[in-house]
């Protein structure tokens, strides 16, 4: 039997870390959060460094990845465990890998086409995300994010993240093969609270029923 898909968070955009820490320290404590990626402001880069030193140990403590959206520089220098990139530009990926692997992670989104993450692959990145939020606010309906996961998990040794906009789709896209379903609003805009909505969607991870990988 595989191993069920591990949770994934998404933040919102974090300005004020010390404000948001109680916050993300209360939700990691209620669940098997495999990683965290937080949305980081994009100022200047001494503001970007302090907010990754605030935030990084109350992720890492509970045994968890931090990941930013920041550069790779940035990254190290704050103490996160690796970065998340949009597109699947070449020269940019290559960059990120080349300054953080193979101590830390570089993961890639916003992969339109099949194409797009096929060519994140070939760059050896450590994971790709398939149905987050875009730019624009749109999302993918939950049968395309279906779709795209499973025919890479099927195909490709690189991990994949698949992204749940409500807690019910996380059975569901568990399914798929996928190594991590990623939540975002659906935990962070809970009417339950955030805590809750983790444990849920643990306990819904736990019971999905997946395929061999």
């Amino acid at each position: 039997m595989a191993e069920p898909a591990r949770l994934y968070l998404m933040t919102p955009t974090i300005a004020d870390a010390q404000a948001f820490a109680p916050l993300l320290a209360q939700v990691c404590a209620s669940g098997n959060v495999a990683a965290v990626l937080i949305d980081l402001p994009r100022d200047d880069e001494r503001s970007t460094i302090n907010r990754i030193k605030c935030l990084a140990p109350i992720v890492q403590e509970r045994g968890a990845a931090l990941l930013v959206t920041a550069s790779p520089q940035a990254a190290v220098r704050g103490g996160a465990d690796g970065v998340h990139l949009s597109g699947a530009d070449p020269a940019t990926l290559r960059d990120a890998t080349g300054t953080l692997q193979p101590d830390r992670i570089v993961g890639v989104g916003a992969l339109s086409l099949r194409h797009d993450a096929m060519v994140a692959g070939e760059v050896d990145v450590d994971y790709v995300m398939f149905g987050e939020p875009r730019a624009d606010g749109f999302v993918p309906d939950v049968e395309a994010t279906v779709e795209r996961a499973a025919w890479w998990a099927e195909l490709f040794a690189v991990p994949c993240v698949a992204y749940a906009a409500q807690l019910d789709a996380v059975p569901l896209l568990a399914s798929t093969g996928a190594e991590f379903v990623a939540l975002g609003d659906a935990v962070f805009n809970a009417p339950e609270g955030p805590a809750a909505a983790v444990a849920r969607a643990c306990d819904l991870l736990a019971g999905a029923e997946t395929v061999l990988r």
